[in-house]
């Protein structure tokens, strides 16, 4: 788009996404139910939030085989390979929250992930291994610029009557996510991509939205699998 950075017009596209993806997400935190919906929010987000070192990692690997021939290929398996180290872990944190809210931790590793959460995680690895490994880069941007408020963490606590500890995940991203945006944008304008790469990360990134729309619409709706996350026995 004339005038605006690469990452501008990027966030631009986005903007017609986020009213629908603002309305899932205020739906999901509503005080109703919110105990209960808030389990099942960590297990599910779970299941997204482990695929994300594994996605990277085959990313940079497919970068790397690119070689020299690509030029967008050295600057992005650099990148990956620093954000993978920022990244590694984060799923437990997500468990350590679930126990924290008295729920058995491991009830996301034991469940298959459900067709929602395949529809936002799955079209990376096609796009990483049948097109270009930059299109992953419109699926960070989505999850990266969509951090947590800085308050959110207490309300969710006074809204459940949860302990902090079962909220660490929400405050920790969202410091680490808003830097992490930043970077990113920065990156994807000092990136050499040609007009079909730039379309790929924008058609991931368009794609990522309406994935995470939809999943945090269920989420809000109904439980994303038939039953929530076990509790864990009293001693």
């Amino acid at each position: 788009m004339s005038g605006l950075s690469r990452s501008a017009a990027l966030r631009l596209k986005l903007s017609f996404a986020a009213p629908g993806l603002n309305t899932a997400m205020a739906e999901l935190w509503r005080p109703e139910g919110l105990t209960e919906r808030y389990g099942r929010y960590l297990a599910t987000m779970h299941e997204v939030i482990r695929a994300s070192v594994p996605l990277m990692e085959l990313a940079a690997r497919r970068c790397h085989r690119r070689g020299s021939a690509d030029p967008v290929a050295r600057p992005l398996a650099e990148y990956l390979e620093r954000h993978i180290l920022e990244e590694r872990g984060h799923d437990d944190w997500l468990l350590a929250d679930l126990a924290a809210a008295g729920l058995d931790p491991g009830t996301p590793l034991r469940r298959q992930p459900p067709p929602v959460v395949a529809r936002l995680v799955g079209p990376q690895y096609y796009w990483i291994e049948h097109y270009h490994p930059v299109a992953l880069l419109g699926y960070i941007t989505v999850l990266e610029s969509n951090a947590p408020a800085p308050w959110l963490a207490e309300r969710l606590a006074a809204d459940t009557g949860l302990p902090g500890a079962a909220f660490q995940t929400v405050s920790h991203h969202a410091g680490l996510d808003t830097e992490h945006s930043a970077e990113l944008a920065e990156f994807l304008d000092r990136l050499p991509l040609d007009e079909a790469q730039e379309s790929a990360v924008a058609v991931s990134a368009l794609h990522t939205a309406q994935a995470a729309t939809d999943l945090f619409a269920r989420l809000a709706r109904h439980p994303a699998h038939p039953t929530p996350p076990e509790r864990t026995p009293e001693p």
